[in-house]
């Protein structure tokens, strides 16, 4: 154990108190409830940042603070903005086509919760990872004085084996579409917290695949 994992693990422990304490989960909820994009925001930049740290962790063996992380963790946290918009926009468009009878089982809460999931995992899911790793990219060529950045430079740097192999053939279709479909099933409170959590998965997995050719290599 490093002191690093201290930290790390206590953080965790500090958000799982907030979280099952009722007075303090209770103020979380109405907050969250009350500002949905900004709860999202605040919950990824938290969240899915110590996912990053703990995939370098596990990776490298040491934790290491990356170039550009207060920017990283914005970006986590628009990226949290948007999944609060795409958990409420799959869901009730499932929930509209299985009752206009363009999906099956209409009115079966897990038919509903499986098809907004794999749809949203099959078409947003792969888009944000897209996003999560351009910007990414944009980070670290800023940080290594690059020169000019362009669209056609950031295409010729993304690891297209590692984004499509791995976080949209294997991440999307084994981990986010059955993880997603509990959670879609879950009241709307506890499903808050649970998709809260998942967040450090999403960072952990994500930051699998950014160095998984270097594992291998």
């Amino acid at each position: 154990m490093k002191k690093g994992d201290y930290i790390w693990g206590s953080a965790l422990i500090l958000w799982i108190l907030i979280l099952v304490i009722p007075a303090t989960r209770e103020s979380f909820m109405a907050f969250t409830g009350a500002h949905p994009y900004l709860g999202g925001f605040i919950k990824f930049i938290i969240l899915a940042t110590m996912g990053d740290l703990l995939g370098t962790r596990l990776v490298k063996g040491k934790y290491v603070i990356p170039n550009g992380v207060v920017f990283r963790a914005i970006v986590w946290g628009v990226i949290g903005m948007m999944v609060t918009l795409m958990f409420t926009l799959f869901m009730g468009g499932a929930a509209a086509a299985q009752a206009k009878g363009l999906l099956p089982f209409e009115g079966l809460s897990i038919a509903q919760a499986f098809f907004g999931s794999a749809i949203m995992n099959l078409t947003f899911g792969p888009m944000m990872m897209l996003f999560h790793k351009i910007m990414d990219l944009i980070i670290d060529l800023k940080y290594d004085n690059a020169g000019k950045i362009t669209l056609s430079t950031l295409v010729d740097k993304v690891d297209w084996h590692s984004l499509v192999e791995f976080s949209w053939a294997k991440t999307c279709t084994m981990f986010w579409i059955p993880a997603h479909t509990v959670v879609f099933m879950l009241p709307s409170e506890i499903r808050v917290l649970v998709s809260a959590f998942l967040s450090i998965a999403l960072g952990l997995l994500l930051a699998f695949a950014k160095k998984e050719k270097t594992v291998k290599a």
